[in-house]
């Protein structure tokens, strides 16, 4: 992976990166997954262990990139709160996929996206 940003504060350490990408099943569906979605990432970038919290869309593809100073930390998040309802929301909204993975780096939003598409498993 080429031309990745490293982040400062871990330069010695692994990282813990998350990446999800979600499709919405219809356009009627982007008013509720804005509802869930906004408040997850809120949550995200306050959440104990979170490096970094962002968001883009590619090819219609709803992305989350996340960096955790450890798995453990994201996980602890994974299942609380906003990010919890999100996830049981999220089946009659929208498809996709999840994939996490330790680096010492970041990756770019190109290799996010390729990332999900090569390694990511099915959301459910």
């Amino acid at each position: 992976m080429a031309d990745r940003r490293e982040l400062k504060a871990q330069d010695a350490g692994q990282l813990y990166i998350s990446i999800t990408g979600l499709r919405l099943k219809g356009p009627w569906h982007a008013l509720r997954f804005w509802r869930y979605a906004a408040p997850a990432m809120r949550q995200a970038r306050q959440a104990p262990g979170n490096l970094q919290a962002t968001a883009k869309t590619i090819a219609s593809v709803h992305h989350t990139l996340s960096v955790w100073e450890s798995k453990a930390a994201m996980r602890a998040f994974l299942y609380a709160g906003a990010h919890k309802r999100a996830i049981e929301a999220f089946p009659t909204i929208a498809t996709g996929k999840t994939f996490g993975f330790e680096s010492r780096q970041v990756p770019t939003w190109d290799e996010v996206h390729r990332l999900w598409q090569e390694y990511g498993r099915d959301y459910s």
